[in-house]
């Protein structure tokens, strides 16, 4: 393999001419301590560090980057820790979604405007490993992730707690009556119990595993639970083959194929992971120079089964189990001829070569594929009148009965009309009816926000009812569960068909056919579109107005439309 000459690296143009700006790169290095041995000729590492003191996914990441610093120090180069904007998913308002572009163009500023020659990408709360890597591929330096990984198990009594899925479910119990204030309290103080992210097959732990899928972290990073001994020498290792990374010139464009996204899709669908990956997948694939149309994913759900055992769309075990069980490396063992196996990886290897030797620990924890929890169908995505550019459903943690129904609509305008009325006794609804909530999309939330799962009305949880369908253009966690048709496009808040539903209007759902439909003709569907009005714009100024005049649609990614594809941008001028 061609390995670059130290001229050739790019901060040899910051510290290794002799000029007036490189003697002051130089000085100024030398005060912040550093002698000029300690980085001449040697490849410049940013760790891009997304740590802050209110991300509890990320509260051990001062620990991890010392850990990440040591390996680049050992091999040879030269680490340079570059704090990045932080998604706290849990804190942040109104969502993390309006952010992750944000995060996304930051990651590639850094990246270009500083003498960087290679990346390590520290995330894992769920919208920072999609930012990092969509702007880590826009730079196309050489990088790699590094997982935060989940958290340990939650406890309450004898019964053992999932982030998120226990949040809803427990909620649910309290408003109908069925648990005390007291135990409220005494789960809020199990459910989380370490650094890392949810323990849960939420976004975050979906978005891990499709970057090790996608080939850009080392094997085996993404299911290691983040205070595990194993983590800590899993970030060394990441510092360390970073540098070679360098020396390689091996960059994510030169690994990142439509085949690599095809085993991302494999794996999400066997995982049953979270729906928000979709729009994810699809923004990275585009930063890519790919195309990445929503019937692929249909493709794959058709022909993919789901193996992966962890809640919500499995039924038991938590990411602390699948770790214990083989993780990641062991499932996608269990789906080899499914997989693109001849995808390269950010340690040089093929994906295929990555999963010799894996296997299964625990048959219940991943199944085999004699075994499944489901044939196929974790993720389905519906098209039809009401979601011509496409919604999409967790087939796999909804309840089977509901996956075909009709019912009456009853319509919330927004977020805060929902809340007003979702409890209310003289609310017109029963558990055939179907909730839709609008204005909660790209614009509308603004930002997409995880309102998708609805709650149940309150006198329909007091009469045992826990699902029914729900339909938004929201985005929901992916610790949610339920039958919740979401990120339904065109979204209500731009003329959507979602904005033209009535109260009692009668709504087909038939996720056997891919189908969702509002019952009724097109040519009442044409009148009440020519009367529909548009309502007046959510920001007059700052980064909402750059949000709300280049943020495409759910089916599109949400990606800003200015930062798709490829296009070369010129390496900065050193004056």
């Amino acid at each position: 393999m061609t390995r670059k000459k130290p001229e050739e690296l790019r901060s040899h143009r910051w510290y290794g001419v002799n000029d007036l700006r490189s003697f002051g790169h130089r000085s100024r290095t030398a005060q912040m301590g550093y002698d000029r041995s300690d980085y001449a000729g040697k490849p410049v590492i940013a760790i891009i560090n997304t740590w802050s003191d209110i991300n509890s996914c990320h509260t051990h990441f001062k620990v991890r980057v010392e850990e990440v610093k040591r390996g680049v120090w050992q091999e040879g180069g030269f680490p340079v820790e570059m704090p990045a904007m932080s998604l706290a998913e849990v804190m942040q308002k109104p969502t993390t979604m309006l952010y992750r572009n944000f995060l996304a163009m930051e990651t590639e500023e850094l990246l270009r405007s500083y003498p960087a020659d290679g990346a390590v990408l520290m995330g894992g709360c769920d919208k920072t490993t999609p930012a990092l890597i969509m702007g880590a591929t826009s730079m196309n330096l050489p990088a790699i992730y590094m997982p935060a990984g989940p958290m340990l198990s939650g406890h309450w009594r004898d019964t053992t707690l999932g982030s998120g899925s226990d949040t809803w479910k427990y909620w649910a119990e309290l408003r109908a009556g069925n648990i005390t204030e007291r135990d409220w309290q005494e789960i809020e103080d199990g459910i989380a119990r370490s650094p890392g992210t949810c323990m849960t097959m939420g976004t975050a732990a979906t978005m891990m595993s499709l970057a090790e899928s996608l080939g850009l972290t080392l094997p085996g990073a993404a299911s290691i639970p983040a205070p595990d001994s194993n983590h800590s020498k899993m970030a060394t290792l990441t510092g360390k083959r970073i540098v070679e990374m360098v020396w390689e010139d091996l960059k994510p464009r030169d690994f990142l194929k439509k085949e690599s996204f095809d085993n991302a899709i494999v794996t999400l669908m066997a995982m049953g992971g979270s729906t928000n990956a979709l729009i994810h997948l699809v923004a990275m694939a585009g930063r890519a120079g790919i195309k990445l149309p929503l019937e692929r994913f249909n493709d794959f759900s058709a022909k993919t089964p789901l193996l992966a055992n962890v809640r919500p769309s499995g039924d038991k075990y938590l990411m602390e189990d699948f770790y214990y069980a083989g993780g990641l490396r062991a499932l996608l063992n269990e789906l080899r001829d499914l997989l693109e196996l001849d995808c390269k990886t950010v340690n040089g290897r093929t994906l295929g070569e990555n999963l010799e030797g894996a296997r299964i620990h625990n048959e219940d924890v991943i199944r085999k594929r004699n075994k499944p929890l489901k044939e196929a169908g974790g993720l389905v995505v519906l098209r039809g009148n009401l979601a011509p550019g496409g919604a999409v459903i967790k087939a796999a943690a909804a309840t089977p009965k509901l996956l075909k129904h009709v019912g009456k609509a009853v319509v919330f305008e927004d977020y805060n009309d929902m809340a007003a009325r979702i409890d209310r006794d003289d609310l017109d609804v029963d558990a055939s009816s179907v909730l839709v909530l609008r204005n909660a999309g790209p614009l509308g939330g603004p930002g997409m926000p995880e309102w998708g799962m609805l709650p149940v009305p309150k006198k329909l949880l007091k009469q045992g009812v826990r699902d029914m369908v729900r339909l938004s253009d929201a985005r929901m966690s992916g610790t949610s569960y339920g039958t919740c048709v979401l990120h339904i496009a065109p979204e209500s808040f731009v003329g959507g068909p979602l904005a033209l539903v009535q109260n009692g209007d009668r709504i087909e759902l038939d996720v056997e056919r891919r189908v969702l439909n509002l019952k009724i003709s097109d040519d009442e569907m044409k009148k009440r579109k020519a009367a529909w009005k548009p309502a007046a714009r959510k920001y007059e100024r700052g980064y909402g107005v750059i949000f709300s005049q280049h943020i495409k649609q759910a089916d599109e990614g949400c990606d800003f439309d200015f930062l798709e594809g490829t296009a070369a941008v010129p390496e900065p001028e050193i004056h």
